[in-house]
């Protein structure tokens, strides 16, 4: 990694909101480069987590200052469409937190939860807690997977795309099973 930790900060921040960065092959890669030795497993885990939450956090306050016309204006210039933002609409205000967490798997969603949110003024301390949660586990998996698979990490690309649907398929039951969970509990609507 040419850049280093910080540059892993720098790329997750963009990546989140919303420049055409491949997020999930950057943090494989990082993830291979642990497995190489040339980076440390927990250093890059949280410098990833600082720029994904960092990400999410900085695309929450543009959305709150800013809104949907930002969105709607710029949005397609970087393949932000209008369709996109109704469906990520829909999603939020029937799952909410839930999305927030499960989200970063699916993208698209990803780069467009925060926005929603803030436009929904879901508020921050909330926010956080789901945004948060979801930037640690997303960040953990795909930093693990690039380390496990070692060399083979090229790899990960090729099933991504192969297998996506699959993915996308089991994001979506432990999104249904985590917002079932947390309604049960009674949760949701408390944090």
């Amino acid at each position: 990694m040419h850049y280093g930790y910080f540059g892993i900060i720098i790329a997750l921040i963009g990546g989140i909101i919303g420049l055409p960065i491949p997020d999930e092959v950057l943090l494989t890669y990082v993830g291979y480069n642990v497995f190489q030795g040339k980076m440390a497993f927990l250093t890059s885990l949280v410098c990833a987590f600082i720029g994904a939450a960092g990400g999410i956090s900085l695309s929450y306050l543009i959305g709150y200052k800013f809104g949907l016309p930002l969105l709607l204006k710029y949005g397609p210039k970087i393949h932000i469409t209008e369709a996109k933002i109704n469906r990520t609409r829909r999603l939020f205000e029937k799952f909410g937190p839930p999305l927030l967490v499960v989200g970063y798997f699916i993208p698209g969603i990803r780069h467009l939860a925060a926005y929603v949110a803030a436009i929904n003024k879901y508020p921050f301390k909330k926010f956080i807690v789901f945004a948060y949660s979801g930037a640690l586990l997303w960040t953990f998996t795909f930093i693990t997977l690039g380390k496990k698979l070692g060399q083979d990490w090229i790899l990960v690309e090729r099933y991504l795309s192969k297998y996506s649907i699959y993915i996308i398929l089991l994001a979506l039951i432990l999104f249904g099973g985590f917002y079932f969970y947390w309604r049960r509990k009674g949760m949701v609507g408390k944090v």
